[in-house]
């Protein structure tokens, strides 16, 4: 136990250069101790930093501190000198031989003593402890300038990144703000278009009212009046004197004033049901439109992205992060599809459908689009069966007649992976590619609309990558579905 005591303070009174007992020994400002000599050439190698650092702690210091010997270390050094506890160690001691191992074998990566060289190590690439440590420090000093250097890269990522989260909440905020008093300014107008309009209706309730109640009173007055003189040519007609009663005849046959009945003329009953139709009217063009602003709104939030894409998931579970819920537009269906299942399955039927006449509705192909527009990153599964179905996307404003210019991947504004029981077909701009993969009854579609990827899987219990794309989107998209032309052909977005 003495022995190790003593060990440990020869190790207190090393310097960490040179692993030996200090020589005019130096404390530099953090504390930690070192041979003059040892910590001058450590500095001397990094003046042309103009930084000079501890090797131990390396706290660093501006400018180079200026040395002076530490009279009671070296004291102390002496003191234990004269201990004759002279050599180095127990570790540092060949457990051969007993000597210091002062060589460093670079073909065995070791320490070793003078009489290993002779021996063992003979013929091996050798240098001396010292020198293999000088250089060794080198690339010490060399890793630690580019871990220095990474550390203050990455703390300039971390400041830029901090300046990005506060531009993205102060953009925000204004955004939101601006946002609220735009809604709200449109919340206004149509409540004062809203109060307009039932100002309108009384008003013209009321002046059409006083109008009919004028006429009505004056019909009731003439009622009156034609009563009375009926009452009277009763009277005459029931005297019996002739004398008299041709006498009276001339008073009483001539009507006072003309009747008015015979000049009322009564158009067809409106009342106000053209105002419900215009004001109905106006409502379903206001939401066309919001439906379709919405659409470029969120487009432009989804482009709000300070940094690089996510990579695209490697597992379902990861796809599943982006599932978004589609349904379909009763109103761009073909009318030999049939909606079901809350619009979220699509089927082939003979006869036709009796859907009304639409200008969103396809003519053309057996076709359908989602109600949703798509940004951002999404993802979203069909299960199909029957001889063939499209699983596709498409902009809103592809045509919805025609051959060409309306079917999913016959043109520049639609892309498709067809389904067949023994094959895949990708699809876009009347280009086809002939797809390998498992047969599956499941496609997952996986979208990234700012980076431009769209990838079609086949999914069972793994998923297989059947076709990637790579483009630029212009707009926002909608999924769609087209259906081979037979009976028992459905797709359903589950």
């Amino acid at each position: 136990m003495a022995q190790k005591g003593v060990q440990l303070d020869r190790e207190s009174f090393s310097c960490s250069i040179c692993l030996d007992l200090l020589k005019d020994p130096v404390a530099i400002p953090c504390g930690h101790s070192y041979c003059m000599s040892c910590i001058k050439a450590h500095w001397d190698g990094e003046d042309q930093k103009g930084i000079h650092s501890c090797p131990q702690c390396r706290k660093t210091f501006i400018p180079r501190p200026v040395l002076g010997k530490n009279t009671m270390l070296a004291a102390l050094v002496e003191q234990l000198k004269k201990t004759g506890l002279q050599a180095a160690p127990a570790d540092h001691i060949c457990s051969v031989h007993g000597e210091v191992m002062k060589i460093f074998c670079r073909t065995d990566q070791k320490c070793i003593c003078y009489l290993c060289l002779m021996e063992d190590h003979k013929g091996h690439d050798t240098v001396s402890a010292a020198a293999e440590r000088t250089e060794r420090q080198r690339e010490l000093e060399g890793s630690r300038q580019q871990i220095q250097q990474r550390i203050q890269d990455a703390e300039k990522d971390v400041k830029l990144l901090q300046q990005q989260l506060e531009a993205i909440h102060r953009s925000a905020d204004k955004t939101e703000e601006h946002s609220q008093k735009t809604f709200t300014q449109l919340i206004r107008l149509l409540q004062k278009r809203s109060s307009d309009v039932k100002q309108q209706i009384r008003s013209q309730q009321e002046a059409e009212g006083s109008r009919v109640k004028e006429l009505q009173e004056k019909l009731e007055q003439e009622i009156t009046e034609l009563k009375r003189k009926d009452a009277e040519l009763q009277q005459l007609s029931h005297t019996e004197d002739h004398s008299q009663f041709l006498h009276s005849w001339p008073s009483v046959s001539a009507l006072r004033g003309a009747t008015h009945s015979s000049s009322i003329q009564i158009r067809p009953l409106r009342h106000f049901e053209d105002v419900t139709a215009a004001v109905s009217e106006l409502r379903d063009k206001l939401q066309d439109i919001l439906r379709e602003e919405w659409a470029n709104i969120s487009l432009r939030v989804a482009e709000v992205d300070v940094l690089l894409s996510e990579p695209e998931p490697t597992s379902r579970a990861g796809f599943l992060r982006y599932s978004c819920e589609i349904t379909l537009d009763p109103n761009t269906a073909h009318t030999w599809l049939l909606l079901s299942e809350g619009n979220r399955k699509v089927s082939f039927m003979f006869p036709h459908q009796s859907y009304s006449d639409h200008p969103d509705r396809f003519t053309g192909w057996s076709q359908v689009l989602s109600r949703e527009s798509l940004t951002g990153r999404c993802y979203w599964e069909v299960e199909w069966r029957g001889r063939g179905v499209g699983v596709a996307v498409a902009y809103k404003n592809i045509s919805r007649a025609g051959w060409t210019e309306c079917g999913f991947g016959s043109n520049d504004k639609s892309w498709s992976l067809e389904c067949y029981s023994n094959s895949y077909t990708f699809r876009y701009n009347s280009m086809e590619t002939s797809i390998s993969g498992p047969r599956a009854s499941r496609v997952g579609v996986y979208l990234d609309h700012r980076a431009g990827i769209l990838s079609f899987y086949s999914v069972s219990g793994t998923m297989t990558l059947l076709h990637r794309v790579q483009t630029t989107f212009t707009q926002p998209l909608c999924a769609g579905i087209w259906l081979y032309s037979s009976p028992g052909s459905s797709a359903e977005f589950v």
